[in-house]
This record gives structure tokens, sequence and C-alpha cells, in this order.
């Protein structure tokens, strides 16, 4: 089967590594899987003509709005993958949720990566209920075996000649509704008291605005840090390398970075909100708070305790589906109804 997938594919983002291992599990499974940029596109009569030009059999969106919404009318079958915005920001605009729940409508299938995430679609669009499938994501970390952690810790000023480090990296696109401020504050008077304590803040400067903001108020932030950007395979070495991984954001759908870091068997330490409870189990997979005093009440004693007790390491290792979502997906275009076996409808 030829696919199209249509997602944002803003460098280094969530969305991009989503789309580029849906695209490499189709590939696996025996499908040809032509990935575009949702952003280069502005109607659908565009992606028509895409379609008819390169005879696709089927297409798949990332985001039930801004790659779905470019499907609308399609000649072709099509399915839809939730994506966190979706749900929890894209709905509360009428317009958006208008075209939404078209495309939902005119979906052979919509996949979401969570129960949570599956039920506030279906609060939204009840008729579309028995179409919307969960399917968790396919995660696999390959942390680089010639990373220089040193060179990396100097090119951000962070001491290297100390027995004692905690770095805790908080990984996201700089826009506001990952608030990568959120915790600033906090850890910068937990630095003042404990020098070992540092917080990198790393990701793509995904709204310069935003971007500009974060800069002015890292520099006044001692013990903070904006790091450079890493190529994937670094940024997984450096995950493993460092103390624990932080999300602080306001809304997720399913955090590709907390999804790796238990993967690496690194601590995560996350903000209380549906998209991060949905994966994990607090002081069992890692600890979710729900405000900034909180996650101070967590870090220096409780949390370096539970983060370094070998109970909880096992734990933090979840197995995911290398070939299951992909395949899902494909199979799903062939077929009025989802395999029972590969996703969850209930």
């Amino acid at each position: 089967m030829r696919l199209l997938l249509l997602a944002c594919l803003r460098a280094q983002t969530g969305n991009a590594t989503t789309a580029a291992r849906i695209q490499s599990h189709l590939h696996a499974a025996g499908h040809i899987c032509v990935l575009k940029d949702a952003f280069l596109y502005e109607s659908p009569a565009e992606i028509a003509d895409l379609t008819s030009t390169d005879k696709f059999d089927a297409a798949l969106a990332i985001h039930l709005y801004k790659g779905g919404r470019l499907l609308q009318g399609s000649r072709i079958p099509f399915g839809i993958i939730f994506g966190g915005t979706d749900v929890n920001e894209d709905v509360k605009s009428e317009e958006k949720h208008r075209v939404m729940g078209a495309v939902l409508e005119e979906a052979r299938f919509a996949v979401a990566f969570t129960v949570e995430m599956k039920e506030l679609a279906a609060a939204e669009w009840p008729e579309a209920r028995k179409k919307i499938y969960v399917q968790t994501q396919g995660i696999k970390t390959t942390p680089s075996e010639t990373f220089d952690w040193y060179r990396f810790l100097e090119r951000a000023d962070i001491p290297t000649d100390t027995d004692r480090l905690y770095l805790f990296l908080l990984i996201c696109g700089l826009r506001r509704v990952k608030d990568p401020l959120y915790l600033v504050e906090v850890f910068s008077d937990w630095h003042r008291k404990d020098p070992s304590v540092h917080l990198g803040i790393i990701g793509p400067a995904v709204d310069p605005l935003f971007t500009r903001e974060v800069k002015e108020k890292v520099k006044r932030a001692p013990g903070v840090h904006l790091l450079q950007e890493l190529p994937q395979d670094d940024l997984h070495a450096a995950v493993k390398r460092c103390f624990a991984l932080v999300n602080s954001s306001t809304s997720e759908g399913m955090s590709a970075a907390i999804l790796e870091a238990m993967d690496l068997d690194v601590p995560v330490l996350a903000r209380n909100i549906p998209g991060n409870a949905a994966i994990i189990k607090h002081k069992e997979t890692g600890l979710l708070f729900s405000n900034p005093q909180l996650f101070l009440r967590f870090s220096p004693k409780s949390w370096m305790s539970v983060c370094l007790s070998e109970a909880l390491l096992p734990l933090l290792h979840l197995q995911f589906s290398e070939l299951g979502l992909g395949v899902s997906l494909a199979e799903g275009l062939c077929c009025s109804d989802l395999p029972a076996t590969c996703c969850t409808g209930a």
C-alpha cells in the first residue's frame, strides 16, 4: 500500500519524532509511506492534487485539525491520529471544533494514544466514539556511544570539576503550552542553596517571541540553563546521563520525552496533567506535582532517595510495541474495523 502521512515536521519536535517512527513502522510492515509537512499546504485541494498525481492508496494525518483538515473531501480513505493539542487546546475554538468534527466524520478511523485522550474526544464528538481506537506509541531510544557528556556540560557553563552534579533536563519546544518557565524560580532558589543542582531546558524555538522571553528569564536565574539543541541520538545519550527528566507542560497528548526517559531507566518528575498522569503512576513509575512548591518538596530529599532506589528502576523501564501502531494503522485503512488484537476500541 502506498500511504501519505501528513504531520507538522518542525525539526526536533515530538510531532516530527512520532511521524518518523510511524513511517519507519509502516515501511517495516511492507508499505510505502511518504511523509509530508502539513505546514507546506494550505487547502484540501492541494492535497487532493498530490494524492491523485502521486497515486496514493490511503492517507494518515497526525492531529485532527493541523493535518486532518487537509484531508476533508478526500477521494482516498484516511485515518487520523489525535494529538494533545486537538483535545486540550483546539476544541476551545468554535471554528476548529467544527472542522475537526467534520474531519472525524469522514475518517475511516481515529487513534488516541491513551484512554483519557479517547474519552476527551468522545465527549466532544459522541457519534465518533466507535471509530476511535487506543494505541500507545512505540518508543525506541538510540543513545549515541560517542556523545561527549563533559563537552556538553562545558558548553552549558555547568561545572564538571565536582563530585556531585544533579542535572534535571526539561525537553520541549519553546512555546507557552509547554510552560518551560514554570519551575525556573524554584530551581534557581534551590541552586542557590545547593550549587550541585541544575535545570537544563532544551528544545527548538517554536515560538520566537516566547523564546526571547525564556532567554531573558534564564539569564537572571542562576542554575538554570537554556541548552543547545542536539541530534536525537545525542539527546538520548544526554538524557541517559542526567539525574532526572522534568515535564512542566500545561497540555500533553503522550510525551515522547517522558516515554524515552522511562525507556532509558531515567527517573521522571512531571506536572500532574491528564496526559502525564495517563503514563505515570505516582510514586511507582515517577512523581507527579501540581505546583512548583510540591515539586520542591519532592525534590531535595524524598525524590532523590526514590530516584536512586533499586526498587524503582525496573518500574521505569516500560515495554512498548515497536511495530504495533504502524501495522494497525495500515490494516485500519484496508478494512472497516480495526482488528481487536492491535487496538483497543472499548
